[in-house]
């Protein structure tokens, strides 16, 4: 007997895509499966949208955040395996059938996190496609078993792990991931990430709302990544070498004017090849699947994206360091 499969999306004021989300679920291949939608109480048209394609959400008592609205909904689901979903998100037919050929296959697994497709859901903005190609390509290189921060807007816990695990931690917005990465790896289990589960992803269209999200989610990771046995694997990173660089190209840049030395502007020129070559990977493969042009604008947001990371990483330091309420908050949260 095939397990239930319980897909939980939790959802705020996504009512423009919420239907593309929905439809995509019902295509799926997987034959059962049930849709447990729970709206945190938007202000758009998201509950009208599921009404007419039939689905009934639950709804939070108030706006408490992505955390509250999947507890919400694991607390009304019957599946055997719970998969959750980003309402932004469109999954592949296959999606949930891979989730479950992985998950059946090895009770070690705990989780099976999934990537995005290469191209955005609703291809509005050059942001948007530069942001769902990054995460693609570095989704795609770290496919396998992860630790650390665990990709949670397409993922899939058995019903019986996440009784150990769960609930999620209503209080954070933006480390959840980490937050039930670390409690996976305390248990033992295996978290895999695969293109095998996978779905076009809705992301940010617009350059503020990305570069916001970027220095927040730098930020409240800091305290996850100071004292945690993956904190050397982080630090070492191409992403953390990469904004480094681009945070030191980017100061050195006045050099010449400041010190009167033509000489010194060869300084920020080595850090910018420094930073390039950081990635120069993830550049080949932009470059063969879109282009010159397009790999051109890639570059010039991902060196924005690199400064955003570096400033989210030292506002998080000074308050790891300054703020004892910031260090209760995200050093470790209690499942």
């Amino acid at each position: 007997m095939r397990p239930l499969v319980s897909v939980i999306i939790p959802n705020y004021n996504y009512g423009y895509v919420l239907g593309q989300c929905l439809e995509a679920v019902r295509a799926q291949t997987y034959p059962h499966v049930e849709i447990v939608l729970v709206d945190d109480c938007s202000t758009d048209d998201s509950v009208a949208v599921a009404r007419a394609m039939g689905i009934e959400p639950l709804s939070t008592p108030r706006n408490g955040g992505v955390c509250v609205a999947r507890n919400l909904g694991v607390a009304h689901a019957n599946g055997e395996i719970l998969f959750f979903l980003d309402s932004d998100v469109a999954l592949a037919p296959d999606a949930v059938a891979e989730a479950v050929a992985l998950l059946s296959a090895d009770p070690g697994i705990g989780a099976v996190s999934g990537n995005y497709e290469a191209i955005p859901l609703n291809r509005v903005s050059l942001v948007r496609e530069y942001r769902n190609l990054y995460r693609h390509y570095w989704y795609l290189v770290a496919e396998g078993p992860i630790t650390g921060f665990l990709p949670v807007a397409i993922i899939a816990f058995p019903a019986r792990v996440w009784a150990e695990v769960g609930p999620w931690t209503d209080v954070l917005t933006q480390s959840e991931g980490a937050d039930v990465g670390e409690r996976l790896a305390d248990r033992g289990y295996t978290v895999v990430l695969t293109s095998a589960v996978r779905g076009r992803h809705d992301d940010d269209a617009q350059l503020r709302t990305a570069l916001r999200k970027v220095f927040t989610r730098t930020r409240v990771h800091v305290p996850f990544f100071l004292q945690r046995r993956y904190a050397a694997g982080v630090v070492g990173s191409p992403e953390s070498g990469a904004s480094l660089a681009a945070a030191l190209s980017a100061a050195t840049l006045p050099l010449p004017l400041l010190t009167g030395l033509a000489w010194t502007a060869a300084l920020p020129v080595l850090l910018l090849l420094s930073w390039l070559w950081i990635d120069r990977r993830m550049y080949r493969f932009v470059l063969s699947s879109r282009g010159l042009a397009f790999t051109l604008y890639f570059a010039a947001m991902h060196f924005l994206i690199n400064l955003t990371i570096a400033a989210g990483a030292g506002v998080g330091i000074l308050q790891w360091l300054t703020s004892r309420s910031f260090r209760r908050l995200y050093a470790r949260v209690p499942a």
